[in-house]
């Protein structure tokens, strides 16, 4: 079997370059360029375009715009069955909302598991699209975002002011 053509391109946001990863059929991932776990890469977008690229660039675009709330994107996580079930549990997390990483162990019902979902959470490969930016600490504390604290509190904020909320900052 052959493996399938990655493309990869780099799109700026109000947070800094993300660079966005897909075969031609579906994403393989969607990450901030430049985090404290991610250095900045060596390689070169490539200059074609694959179709769900598109429609990820136009749907993240709608985010940052505040005229998307729910993405419809293709996308493959990688990952064990137990990684599978909490990115999958992400997904139900709505837009504006959080819970905390106790929640998101009892939802997947295994509350022992809690630092092993700590650690799935922070390899989700699609930021912003499965919403792991949404889980907080059960004190309400901001802690654990692959992407870096300060991006996670302008999404939490984002969401916020685009539904009305916005009341106080979580920092």
């Amino acid at each position: 079997m052959e493996t399938p053509t990655i493309f990869t391109t780099y799109i700026q946001t109000p947070l800094g370059a993300l660079e966005i990863s897909a075969t031609s059929d579906f994403l393989t991932s969607i990450l901030f360029v430049d985090t404290q776990k991610r250095p900045s890469p060596q390689n070169q977008a490539t200059q074609e375009l694959s179709p769900v690229m598109i429609a990820c660039i136009d749907q993240l675009n709608e985010y940052f715009d505040g005229t998307r709330k729910v993405f419809d994107l293709v996308f493959v996580h990688e990952g064990t069955d137990f990684q599978k079930k909490v990115w999958a549990e992400l997904l139900n997390i709505p837009y504006g909302k959080t819970i905390s990483y106790l929640d998101l162990s009892k939802r997947i019902g295994n509350e022992k598991a809690i630092r092993a979902v700590g650690t799935t959470n922070g390899n989700n490969q699609f930021t912003i699209v499965v919403p792991c930016h949404r889980v907080i600490g059960s004190n309400g504390s901001l802690v654990g975002y692959g992407g870096d604290l300060w991006r996670k509190k302008w999404l939490l904020d984002h969401e916020a002011k685009i539904l009305g909320n916005y009341q106080m900052s979580l920092f």
